[in-house]
């Protein structure tokens, strides 16, 4: 857990250095937002002391002065807010992207590990959190270790017994606020862990709302749904209060600096006092707020640094962040016509040590353009043999060769480039059908696509839906059969036109004719490609290859030469 929390504080460090290009320019704007307010709280003082000396006629220039100084000075705040909504939306769009890559690297076996609505919830919500973070927290820290200390510099200067005065009790701020910090890191965290469980348990609900609506569990269901969001509500509202009193501490410090520095200056600001001596002692007390303007944006935004802590911790839970880039090997180009060569060499793999392994000391060599057959029960280690191979997870022991190149020296990328994958239901999403051909290649061209459509014979169906490829479907491909479903992930593999072509099960939900119509498709597929087919069904076992036959995880027949 520690060794997690190192790797997560890390990460956010290396954040922030990604962010220090954007992040200086607002710290810029800062400095001279901060410089312009001196000039300003000058001018101010100088104007009253003008006034209440019975000066008037010295004030003019002090006014315009002010008053210039105040338009630039809303113009800059303006600018500086600009760029740091800006700084912000792109770090968040780098970090989303980069997310994105890693859930998609650990493949299907992170749901394994991770609910849906967790897996959602830390690619938006977690990273929206961090929004705050990269416009208010980087920025401030920053501004506030140079802004609040010139400001202390500018009022010694003036005034050394209200220098001292404001120093001490700008000093004494940090350590408050770092109790706080912690206990607003805890709080933070407790809030998030609220809103994934609420958030699991109604994707879970929506789910299986038929099943809770025909076992009549609707008004059960509802109040434990309300039971979530209420404790939701009380952690959001824990973490509301710890940051309304650390903005109180910050209040605190600066009316003690305030009424401090109005008494030991009472016998300066008598209208008795000449007048540079009056601008002096109200120079100092309008500077006080100023002077805790920069520690009270940080610690406003010191939340936003505890959400940032517990989103780097959620996302290494997610997929583990990286400690440091590695460069990795780069593997042959894509030879179209000849497939890949495939060696398992003494393949071991456990889903969970007390359960034992469910891949066992499994070796072959499939030659680049062969067929391996996948034969054995249910629970023979088939479906987990197949995940190795796609990447998706790592052996235990022993390794996975692709033309002699060690699989685990591999980029999800370069390993994703060589295969295609089509399952016993394939994976369709809300749209039209050419988007959903089109996932596997959205660069192709229209030559590509018709000839992938011909390829898997969804000429056969297409004239006779209402808009052709532009028909839209539902979730889950709703609106097709499954004959249907299946010929686009063919269509999709065949516009790929990856080397290795991985089957599961490919035929297993369909009725027997339209079983022999997808083989004859799956047939023209496999031409030229190297092949691993997972399957029950007999006349998918017709595919001419090799068999190797699985028993618990262990090989018990393996043909050396093509059937």
């Amino acid at each position: 857990m520690k060794a997690d929390k190192t790797i997560a504080k890390a990460w956010i460090k290396a954040q922030g250095r990604a962010s220090r290009s954007l992040t200086s320019v607002i710290v810029i704007l800062g400095l001279l937002s901060t410089l312009l307010g001196l000039l300003q709280a000058w001018a101010l003082a100088r104007t009253l002391a003008a006034i209440l000396t019975g000066h008037p006629g010295n004030a003019p220039p002090a006014i315009g002065m002010f008053i210039a100084v105040s338009v630039i000075r809303v113009g800059l705040t303006a600018v500086q807010d600009i760029r740091a909504s800006s700084a912000s939306l792109s770090a968040r769009r780098r970090l989303r992207s980069e997310i994105m890559a890693r859930i998609i690297g650990e493949g299907p076996a992170l749901l394994r590990r991770q609910h849906s609505s967790a897996i959602a919830s830390t690619l938006v919500d977690r990273v929206e959190a961090l929004d705050g973070y990269f416009a208010r927290w980087l920025p401030a820290s920053a501004l506030w270790l140079i802004s609040q200390w010139i400001v202390v510099a500018a009022v010694f200067w003036q005034n050394h017994r209200a220098g001292i005065i404001l120093a001490i009790c700008c000093a004494s701020l940090p350590v408050f606020q770092a109790f706080f910090g912690i206990a607003t890191a805890v709080a933070s965290r407790r809030q998030f862990l609220a809103m994934t469980r609420l958030q699991t348990r109604f994707l879970d609900r929506v789910k299986g709302i038929a099943t809770i609506v025909l076992s009549g569990s609707t008004e059960r269901e509802a109040q434990a749904l309300a039971a979530s969001a209420d404790d939701l509500r009380l952690r959001t509202m824990k973490v509301l209060r710890i940051a309304f009193i650390a903005s109180a501490t910050t209040d605190i410090a600066m009316v003690v600096a305030l009424v401090l520095i109005v008494i030991t200056q009472s016998h300066n600001l008598s209208s008795a006092t000449p007048e540079i001596a009056l601008t002096r002692a109200l120079y100092a007390i309008l500077l006080v707020p100023e002077a805790f303007a920069s520690f009270r944006a940080l610690s406003a935004a010191y939340q936003d640094r505890a959400h940032a802590t517990a989103a780097a911790e959620a996302m290494h839970e997610l997929a583990g962040l990286p400690e440091e880039l590695s460069s990795t090997p780069a593997l042959a180009a894509v030879q179209n016509g000849r497939g890949l060569t495939v060696t398992a060499e003494n393949l071991s793999f456990s889903w969970n040590e007390e359960r034992g392994p469910v891949i066992e000391n499994v070796s072959f060599t499939l030659p680049a353009g062969e067929t391996l057959i996948l034969e054995g029960p249910s629970g023979a280690g088939k479906s987990t043999l197949l995940e190795l191979l796609l990447g998706f997870v790592d052996p235990t022991q022993g390794r996975i060769l692709l033309d002699g190149t060690n699989m685990a020296t591999l980029t999800p990328r370069q390993i994703s480039s060589r295969i295609s994958w089509i399952g016993q239901k394939p994976v369709l999403f809300a749209g039209t059908i050419r988007e959903n051909i089109l996932f596997a290649k959205p660069e192709a061209s229209d030559q590509e696509l018709q000839s992938a459509i011909s390829h898997a014979a969804m000429d056969s169906y297409l004239p006779h839906l209402p808009e052709g490829l532009e028909t839209r479907i539902g979730e889950g491909g709703f609106g097709l059969s499954g004959g249907q479903a299946q010929r686009i992930a063919i269509a999709r593999a065949f516009l790929k036109n990856a080397p290795l072509l991985l089957l599961d099960e490919p035929t297993s939900h369909l009725d027997p004719a339209t079983e022999a119509d997808i083989l004859t498709s799956l047939h023209r597929l496999a031409e030229g490609r190297t092949v691993v087919l997972c399957t029950h069904s007999a006349q998918a076992q017709k595919f001419h290859g090799r068999h190797l036959v699985l028993s618990k995880g262990r090989v018990i027949s393996y043909t050396e030469q093509a059937a």
